[in-house]
């Protein structure tokens, strides 16, 4: 008997994969927590039955949601990342001599558990001695941060949920704050595609558009997620994502990634046509809102 697992992306849409075994299953004070093993994509993590991450192409994401900023940063050496309890991201910022301190805040400790007995690929660096751990409500959190962050990295999940709260203008505002002046923040910014997925994507660049800056996004081709077309959001207080990337410094600092690189980098800024129009309709209207002002 065939044992598949299925997500709804739309009323008309479905992810299907063909599962061997399910490895853990328990709810914690926030969400269902699951651990899958399939054939195709080795172990994957669902979170209130949405995919977080499979062993397969979890690199593509967190790769490009860390790389991305590290790579247009001179000198990134105090990091925040907000959410990530899979503990991607943190593994491929322990790959940067230059950081001297990473602020990890999840809101479910049992993410963290789990994803360590479970996903030890992406869950490998926690232990480090640079990362210090926070249970806490990232909005919380960042609330009473002023000046303290070269990069902030928003791994957050969907925009509902406990991952709510990380798509608000409240949120972006502190995060602007919280950062030194020069700072970047990156955060996840949902698929363009499908209809529902696409207001997520205007709202969350309309808020970080009116807060900072400069707000560019990019892209990725992530399998297991909606669509496969997957969008990051960049905000800077000082540098430009393409004009402020050194490839050389990066390419000197020998960092081995199987999907990021500065071509690649350059690249993903450059987007789709009916993207563009999205987000141009959004800057459109902040400016518009701004002059009636």
């Amino acid at each position: 008997m065939d044992f598949w697992f299925s997500e709804k992306h739309t009323k008309n849409v479905k992810l299907s994969i063909r599962v061997n075994k399910q490895l853990h299953s328990s709810k914690s004070k926030y969400q269902r927590i699951d651990v899958f093993d399939s054939y195709e994509f080795g172990r994957f993590l669902t979170l209130d039955g949405y995919m977080m991450l499979t062993e397969k192409d979890e690199f593509i994401y967190h790769e490009m949601i860390t790389h991305v900023p590290m790579a247009v940063h001179p000198h990134p050496a105090n990091i925040l990342v907000i959410g990530a309890g899979d503990g991607g991201v943190i593994r491929e910022l322990c790959k940067y001599d230059m950081v001297e301190s990473i602020d990890l805040v999840e809101i479910d400790k049992k993410v963290i558990e789990v994803c360590k007995k479970y996903l030890p690929k992406t869950a490998s660096n926690f232990d480090d001695e640079r990362v210090t751990i926070h249970i806490q409500d990232g909005l919380k959190f960042i609330r009473n941060k002023e000046n303290m962050y070269d990069i902030i990295i928003v791994d957050s999940t969907d925009p509902f949920g406990p991952g709510e709260g990380l798509f608000t203008k409240e949120f972006y505002g502190n995060c602007y704050k919280a950062l030194k002046e020069d700072g970047i923040m990156v955060n996840q910014h949902e698929s363009p595609f499908y209809k529902e997925d696409a207001k997520a994507t205007v709202r969350a660049h309309r808020r970080i558009y009116e807060s900072f800056d400069l707000a560019r996004v990019y892209q990725a081709h992530i399998p297991t997620y909606p669509s496969g077309h997957w969008l990051f959001g960049f905000a800077s207080k000082k540098y430009h994502p393409v004009h402020s990337l050194d490839k050389k410094r990066w390419q000197d600092l020998k960092i081995e990634c199987r999907y990021y690189n500065p071509n690649l980098h350059v690249g993903s800024f450059a987007l789709p046509n009916y993207v563009e129009s999205l987000l141009k309709s959004v800057e459109d209207d902040t400016e518009n809102q701004e002059e009636k002002q």
